[in-house]
């Protein structure tokens, strides 16, 4: 029945005598981040392991006399419910439906609805428990997944906690298993699950108690998680166009939409863990969308303010770069670190102790300010203050919660004996995002034994400090290019041995912030009226550039092309660039203009590079559920 099944579509292998819940279906069967999945009596593979699972079929040769023979098919069950429960083996629409202690005939291909993304304990994968009736034969499906698993194939088994998914052997077994099916509310496990097992004080205590319920609502609405992102994206400009009004009104009514955009932010998450609706696109847009918002809302503030006659770009982008130079340190350390091997440290034992203790959880969540605590301050500040006051605070809060987070990341880094891998140090050289200059002076500098391989963050330090020491400081001309000269001799030096050392993940971040600060600074020495906004625009634009860099790493399909990243100049490139247009006279005199052609250009090739590749079908489906935003 395999061989009637298009080879382009996941099928489904399901016991016709498995019982359980509804729920555990769904999340043994419909995870597209896995080749193939498997419960108790239920197995799904996708395309690229069909081959396989037919070898595993021809191979098998034997089944339990007690076993009826699964069949496979393709179907699409419908959300939140399926099929009448039955007895005997069904074909076609496949539907996981079990609950109420009846058996749920099954077999399909399924692609019922999407699945957890990657790392989300959130979709309802909670702590496994035993199951009645898992002690009696092994069925076919249960035989394939472990055949496929030799086979080398990556079957992915999910926690069901309180969930069963059992195959009976005998009446006495059923009647437990239909026991404990009764004994959990299937619907109130899989709404609980569809909160993000690990988020902000203000989310968790504020947000989610009823935001759950919206998705909810959602869902049985027929709405998907995109249309919710969408949603929050139009009220967060809506609440950006409102603060630009510069009225007391209008900063009311924009923080109060800020709030609203940030709990459909929450219930777009929620919906897609609820319903297991998960996408490229989703994946795309819940990966940009969030910083859209904010700085666009950052845009409405300085807008607003100039309004009133107080200019406050300077100060709208000082949040921006300090923001996103703290999401690269995070992004930076994380990937240097996750697949290190004899990775401990003392100060990482003294983090795991006071994780023990319930109240410095939270304690420590809020003080890196994530994004819930961040934007409710940004909306009651709004509100009831001004533009500037909002910016200050945000600064205020952002330096100090940076500078907590990197000092226990460098003390870490310091006491910790591990081994970076190859895979980690070509993330950070992908994060580094070195355009063909830097990658001209690496090539030299390859050839000589000097520098030492262990100097690395001492040059890109030295580089990025002396840049940014010649743009706030000396006179805008050849000083200034001179020190660009030298960031992109530095730069190149610092990449151009294995970024494998213990303080190694700090040379993105220091590119970043070098990169930003001397649009900043030069910006904000210029004459030329408008270049703030300008400067504004092109951080943003780059900065895109580099979130979109980081998720196509985490995505596991590496950073973009080589063409976009010289066609983008590189972060030397692009500094070099800026220094040179805000020091020769002919350019100088319009640097907001020169800032906004060269913010088009970086805007127009990386979006266009982007969604190109997000919306294709070889995108993975990356989902952002670790560590708040």
């Amino acid at each position: 029945m395999l061989a009637a099944v298009p080879a382009s579509e996941r099928v489904a292998v399901v016991d016709p005598r498995f019982m359980g819940h509804v729920h555990a279906l769904r999340l043994a069967l419909t995870d597209p981040r896995f080749p193939a999945a498997a419960a108790p009596g239920a197995l799904t593979a996708q395309p690229e392991a069909r081959p396989a699972l037919t070898r595993a079929l021809t191979r098998s040769t034997a089944r339990p006399a007690t076993a009826a023979a699964p069949a496979a098919s393709t179907g699409t069950p419908p959300s939140g419910g399926g099929t009448p429960p039955g007895t005997g083996p069904a074909t076609g629409a496949a539907s996981p439906d079990a609950a109420e202690g009846t058996t749920a005939p099954a077999t399909g291909a399924a692609a019922p609805e999407a699945a957890p993304a990657a790392g989300a304990g959130a979709a309802g994968t909670v702590t496994a428990s035993a199951r009645p009736g898992a002690d009696g034969p092994r069925t076919l499906p249960d035989r394939l997944a472990d055949a496929l698993a030799e086979a080398g194939v990556a079957v992915h088994r999910p926690e069901l906690g309180s969930l069963v998914a059992a195959v009976p052997a005998g009446p006495q077994s059923r009647k437990e298993t239909r026991d404990a099916i009764e004994a959990v509310d299937d619907e109130a496990v899989r709404l609980r699950s569809a909160v993000k097992a690990r988020d902000g004080f203000f989310t968790t205590f504020f947000i989610s108690p009823y935001s759950r319920y919206i998705a909810r609502w959602c869902a049985r609405r027929g709405l998907t998680p995109n249309q919710v992102t969408t949603a929050s994206l139009v009220t967060a400009l809506v609440a950006a166009g409102c603060a630009a009004t510069g009225t007391r009104g209008g900063y009311v009514a924009a923080g109060l939409l800020l709030l609203l955009s940030f709990v459909l932010d929450c219930a777009d998450g929620q919906l897609a863990r609820y319903s297991l609706q998960y996408s490229t696109m989703g994946a795309w847009l819940d990966a940009t969308f969030d910083r859209a918002k904010e700085y666009a809302y950052y845009a409405g503030l300085a807008l607003g303010a100039a309004r009133g006659g107080d200019d406050v770009w300077a100060l709208a982008l000082g949040a921006m770069v300090l923001q996103t130079c703290r999401h690269v340190v995070d992004f930076s350390f994380n990937e240097a670190n996750h697949d290190a091997t004899a990775n401990t440290s003392p100060t990482a034992a003294l983090s795991d102790k006071l994780d023990a203790k319930g109240w410095t959880v939270w304690l420590r969540r809020m003080i890196v300010l994530p994004i819930g605590e961040r934007w409710a301050m940004i909306a009651v500040l709004t509100a009831v203050t001004t533009p500037r006051v909002v910016f200050w605070a945000l600064l205020v809060g952002c330096a100090f919660a940076a500078c907590y987070t990197t000092a226990g990341r460098l003390l870490r880094s310091l006491t910790r004996k591990a081994r970076r891998t190859d895979r980690a140090s070509r993330a950070l050289a992908d994060l580094a995002d070195s355009g063909p200059l830097a990658e001209l002076v690496a090539m030299a500098v390859r050839r000589r034994a000097f520098p030492p391989a262990r100097a690395k963050v001492v040059i890109a330090f030295a580089g990025a400090a002396w840049l940014l020491l010649g743009v706030c400081l000396a006179p805008v001309g050849s000083a200034v290019v001179m020190g660009a000269v030298l960031y992109v001799l530095t730069s190149g030096t610092a990449v151009a041995h294995s970024l494998k050392g213990p303080l190694d993940w700090l040379v993105p971040p220091l590119f970043r912030a070098a990169e930003y600060i001397t649009v900043l600074a030069l910006a904000a020495r210029s004459d030329a009226p408008g270049a703030l906004p300008a400067a504004f625009g092109l951080v943003a634009a780059v900065a895109y550039h580099h979130y979109d860099t980081v998720y196509r790493i985490r995505g596991g399909t590496g950073a973009p092309p080589a063409w976009l990243v010289r066609t983008a100049g590189g972060h030397e490139g692009r500094t070099l660039a800026v220094a040179v247009l805000a020091a020769v006279p002919a350019t100088a005199s319009h640097f907001a203009l020169a800032l906004t052609a060269l913010a088009v250009a970086v805007a127009l090739v990386v979006l266009v590079e982007s969604i190109r590749f997000w919306v294709s079908s070889g995108a993975p489906a990356v989902h952002d559920e670790g560590e708040p935003a």
